[in-house]
């Protein structure tokens, strides 16, 4: 099968064939975007097409391509995506790129619910409580980048940045990563993939990389969530994301 047949149907699988054929945009430009995202990229396999359009909703809302996010929430929808599992990764994004870059996003996300005649008002998926959240988001980021490496890393905090690692602890992991409806390893992916497409947090990423593989994901996951992102945010972030999964997982 040809890339522009296949560009075709992916076009008309999950964005009813309509999201590349805008008649306002420039249509050469909208042929090449088409036969690119739903051609190449979307035709990947490594990842259920579920996570491959939550991914790149990840990647919309870190690059505030909000304009977008609606066409992208549908076709999610389209894969099977509920909508508790798009509004998490929505919310999993808030620690990484900002809060305020999540509100703007949720409006977009609910038009589209609406649009779609799916209800906005998701069941709530908070599990800690004001007493608990700190200790409760402790012991996640100890599971993932080991209880010896955190502590080690809040004792040798200085006294005027304690609050940050309490921050982290309590806000970052106890009231996003201990929310239901995703796991463990969709969270963790989502935060790389957000991490790499805000760009210049190569550190950040690298942890994150590592991460991944500690609670299960893989190095081929790893790849093919940064391919869903590659046209969403181009080459250089990619190649700089790939290479810190290459410093985690390359022998």
């Amino acid at each position: 099968m040809s890339r522009k047949i296949d560009a075709e149907q992916n076009n008309e699988k999950w964005f009813q064939g309509k999201y590349f054929e805008d008649c306002v945009s420039d249509p050469e430009f909208q042929e090449i975007a088409r036969n690119f995202v739903c051609g190449d990229v979307l035709e990947q396999n490594c990842l259920s097409d579920k996570q491959k359009l939550l991914v790149m909703l990840t990647a919309l809302i870190t690059c505030q391509t909000y304009s977008s996010i609606a066409a992208y929430t549908l076709a999610a929808l389209q894969s099977g995506a509920a909508s508790e599992e798009i509004k998490e990764t929505v919310y999993q994004c808030a620690p990484y790129i900002g809060m305020e870059k999540v509100r703007c996003a949720l409006v977009e996300v609910n038009r589209a619910f609406r649009q779609a005649g799916v209800s906005d008002m998701t069941e709530k998926q908070g599990t800690v409580t004001e007493e608990s959240r700190l200790e409760k988001g402790l012991a996640v980021q100890q599971k993932i980048f080991g209880e010896e490496n955190i502590n080690a890393m809040r004792s040798a905090a200085p006294e005027e940045l304690k609050h940050i690692q309490d921050y982290l602890s309590a806000w970052c992991f106890g009231d996003f990563y201990t929310r239901g409806t995703l796991d463990l390893k969709m969270r963790e992916l989502i935060t790389f993939c957000a991490i790499c497409c805000l760009g210049g947090c190569e550190p950040q990423a690298k942890a994150h990389a590592k991460a991944n593989i500690s609670v299960g994901n893989t190095r081929e996951m790893l790849i093919a969530a940064m391919t869903q992102c590659l046209p969403l945010i181009g080459f250089p972030r990619t190649l700089n994301a790939i290479s810190c999964i290459d410093g985690v997982t390359k022998q």
